[in-house]
């Protein structure tokens, strides 16, 4: 069995109140019994400079006989720099993401449907004003409900590949050698880039010191 020095893990931040909290405990303490220092945080994507507001669990570990000053280790303080929605949409986007008349009246109509049974599931509308958008999810590629981009005089469209990836925080040059529906997935499986790379630069701190 391998004991690394460090792990960083990722999940949603429903995972700490799931089955009052048993599950979390469970993993916490199972991590401490394997000798490890635990230290967890919830944090927002959209509070380390990208648009989206994805917020997850990050768990950090430290094996205390390996790491001399695991006890110093401290999470990342979020910038909180204002985001815009239109700092990562493409000038030019192709009309095949544009929602057809029947599956946006069909979104509207299940958006009615949902408010009159008091259920708050809907499609999200954004603009290029609009501070963040809602979490992107592996299952975007379907029909992209939680993130629509209004357009003047037509239907609104789902963000492109490219869009998806700019949400998660990678570069604009990233090569993205899959078909749209397989992007969708891996961008919505994705972690935020910028949130890993904080937290990482604080393992790394710790593990050098």
């Amino acid at each position: 069995k391998k004991k690394p020095h460090a792990f960083l893990l990722e999940n949603v931040k429903n995972l700490l109140g799931h089955d009052k909290g048993r599950t979390f405990s469970i993993i916490k303490n199972t991590l401490e019994e394997l000798n490890y220092t635990v230290y967890y945080n919830i944090f927002a994507a959209k509070d380390f400079g990208v648009p989206q507001n994805r917020e997850r669990i990050y768990i950090v570990g430290f094996n205390k006989e390996k790491v001399r000053n695991h006890e110093h280790f401290t999470f990342p303080t979020p910038l909180k720099t204002k985001t815009r929605v239109g700092d990562i949409l493409e000038k030019s986007v192709d009309n095949k993401y544009t929602l057809s008349d029947a599956l946006w009246n069909g979104h509207q109509r299940r958006k009615l449907v949902n408010a009159a049974a008091g259920k708050g599931f809907g499609y999200g509308l954004f603009n290029e004003n609009s501070p963040y958008t809602n979490t992107i999810s592996a299952r975007y590629y379907k029909d992209g409900s939680e993130i629509l981009i209004e357009q003047k005089g037509s239907n609104p469209r789902k963000i492109t590949p490219r869009e998806a990836s700019r949400l998660q925080g990678f570069p604009s040059d990233f090569i993205i050698p899959v078909s749209d529906t397989q992007a969708y997935k891996q961008f919505g499986n994705s972690v935020a880039v910028p949130v890993i790379n904080a937290i990482a630069e604080k393992i790394i701190s710790t593990l050098d010191s």
